[in-house]
This record gives structure tokens, sequence and C-alpha cells, in this order.
């Protein structure tokens, strides 16, 4: 008797569980700093340096990136019980390339300068490391709304070192911000803009440096 009372106080306290408890919180935001995708799991690097060029296409891509993890986690988790384990792989591929598919015509219909310059890195959210990564190591064991707290935060915390990675580069490449001359506006036309972060390496340059400080701040040790 006494088991059933323990088993049905436990249900009672996992059906309690607010919307935004601290486990979820947890989820939630590791992602952005503890446990980022690409400054402490060194993953979705390479997208990290080809759209970061400039500040526009790099917010068009975070959101893109957003949208896909988000519904693709969704999915995934309402379907996890469905699908037979040894084409699961494939299923996520499948679920993620749908929706990138719609990503790619909702910019061709409405953005199509925008969708001539990231067309084909949109098209490569499908092998993004980090969304496969999160479908097959969280949403295919979690239930929809955990699973869609956990690809919130790791596509937040994915965005955001892509963003300031493409910031410093207009800036100190091109001396803009979303186009806007900003040495000129101040009246420093002399500032010494440099091709380097123009270039691959200059983003490989500021994604170090944006590594260190973060790791240096928050203690990681790399085991």
């Amino acid at each position: 008797m006494s088991t059933e009372i323990q088993e049905k106080e436990v249900v009672k306290i996992k059906q309690s569980e607010s919307l935004i408890s601290k486990r979820r919180r947890k989820i939630l935001v590791d992602p952005l700093d503890d446990n980022n995708p690409i400054s402490i799991q060194v993953l979705g690097i390479c997208s990290a340096l080809a759209v970061t060029i400039k500040l526009e296409p790099t917010i068009v891509m975070s959101i893109s990136v957003v949208f896909v993890m988000i519904f693709s986690s969704l999915i995934t988790s309402m379907i996890r019980n469905y699908i037979p384990v040894r084409v699961r792989i494939i299923v996520q591929l499948a679920i993620i390339a749908t929706l990138v598919t719609l990503v790619s015509e909702f910019l061709k219909a409405f953005n199509y300068e925008m969708f001539k310059v990231l067309g084909a890195f949109v098209g490569l959210i499908i092998t993004n490391c980090i969304i496969l990564g999160r479908l097959e190591a969280y949403a295919m064991g979690n239930k929809p709304y955990d699973s869609v707290l956990d690809a919130l935060g790791s596509s937040v915390g994915y965005a955001w070192i892509i963003l300031v990675v493409a910031f410093f580069r207009e800036l100190l490449g091109s001396g803009s911000i979303l186009g806007w001359k900003v040495f000129e506006a101040v009246g420093w036309d002399t500032f010494p803009t440099n091709g380097l972060f123009v270039d691959s390496i200059g983003a490989f340059i500021i994604l170090g440096l944006l590594i260190w400080a973060q790791r240096t701040r928050n203690g990681y040790i790399e085991n």
C-alpha cells in the first residue's frame, strides 16, 4: 500500500511541474553559455565562418536555424515512439530537410536578394551537426515541451555566437553595421579597416577570441 502511495505522489509531483521550473530553466539556459554548442561543444563552426561576413545575412541565418531546430525537435519528439530505431537518422534528416525547404522557398518568394546570398548556406542547415545532434540526443527521448526548450536554448546559443562574430567582422572589415558606415558617421573617416576580417581567417580570429574569453570566464577545462 505504501508503495502505491509513493508512486501516486511521484506522479503528482511530475504533473505539477511548472512550465518554466528550475529543471526546465536549466534546459533552456545552459546552451546559451555553460554548454554553448559552438564555444563549448565546438559544433556548427562552418556556418560561423561562412555566413558571418555581414550582419544582415547572419541575422536571417540565425532566424532560419532557430525555426528549423525548434520545429524539427517538436515533430521528432511527437512521433518518437513511432520511429523505427534502424531508420531514425533518415527520418530526422527528412524532417530537417522539409523544414529547410520551407525556409528556402520562403526566402525565394519574399526576399530573393537574400536568397541569392544565403541560398547554398540555407541548404547546408540540413547537415548542421547541432540540429541533428539535439534531435538524436534529446528530442528522441523527451517530451515535446522539453524538446522545444532544448532546441530554443541550443539554437539561440548558436545564434548569439555567430551574430557577435558577424558584428565584429563587418565593423572591423568594412567599417559598417548593417550597411551603415559607422566610422564615417562619427567623423572617423580614416579608420583603418582591415580586409583580413572579410576573409575566413578573420572569422577564425574573432571566434577564437570569443571562445577563449567565454571559457576563461566560466572556468571551463577541456577533459
